[in-house]
């Protein structure tokens, strides 16, 4: 991640505002970045303000375990914290769209292979985790402690942290990450959001 502990400022957009057209277009991006983005940090900076020893800890360890934070701090932090943690691995999980798609490589993609019969099948059942998410949410694709594929759906700004999963892969699913541009077609947004997933090397 491009910054790990406190004060936390908003990290660059790693492409263009309007790399991912067609698919999401520049005036989402702007907002979504820009705006929703940076109020999550904001809200985690003064949530850890009156914290010192919370402020020298990484964001990871404050979202794995939240029965050690701070009653006062602790909505605050777990809501603002899920906001950024989740929004950073997001934003670096797309890339302009190729002609042949992205397709997952090496390791991860055995592991699809193995875990779902195949990168097709793959699509079907996270599209469908996306599209099943009550509200607001993600679905994600982590990897579980003990090395296994996992697609799980995260209401708010929850994150995979507490349970030990690293997550690999987003959909968010918050209306205004494609409400611009596909009003309420969440099934047309989490179709071509295919174009532009990116997938990480394991």
């Amino acid at each position: 991640m491009p910054f790990h502990t406190y004060p936390y400022e908003l990290p660059p957009l790693p492409y263009a505002y309007d790399a991912l057209e067609p698919y999401i277009d520049a005036e989402t991006m702007r907002y979504h970045h820009d705006k929703h983005f940076q109020t999550y940090i904001e809200g985690l900076n003064k949530a850890l303000a009156p914290y010192p020893h919370l402020q020298k800890c990484r964001l990871e360890e404050l979202l794995s375990a939240p029965a050690r934070l701070p009653d006062p701090a602790r909505c605050a932090i777990l809501r603002n914290g899920g906001g950024v943690y989740n929004h950073s691995r997001f934003f670096r999980g797309m890339a302009p769209a190729q002609e042949d798609g992205h397709r997952p490589e090496g390791g991860l993609a055995q592991l699809i292979d193995q875990t779902f019969t195949s990168f097709d099948h793959f699509k079907e059942v996270f599209s469908q985790a996306a599209l099943e998410v009550f509200g607001s949410g993600w679905a994600v694709l982590a990897l579980t402690p003990r090395g296994k594929l996992k697609i799980v759906q995260l209401r708010n700004q929850e994150t995979t942290l507490p349970a030990g999963a690293l997550p690999l892969l987003y959909i968010d699913v918050w209306e205004h990450a494609y409400y611009l541009k596909y009003k309420n077609l969440r099934a047309e947004y989490v179709k071509n959001i295919w174009n532009v997933l990116a997938f990480p090397a394991l």
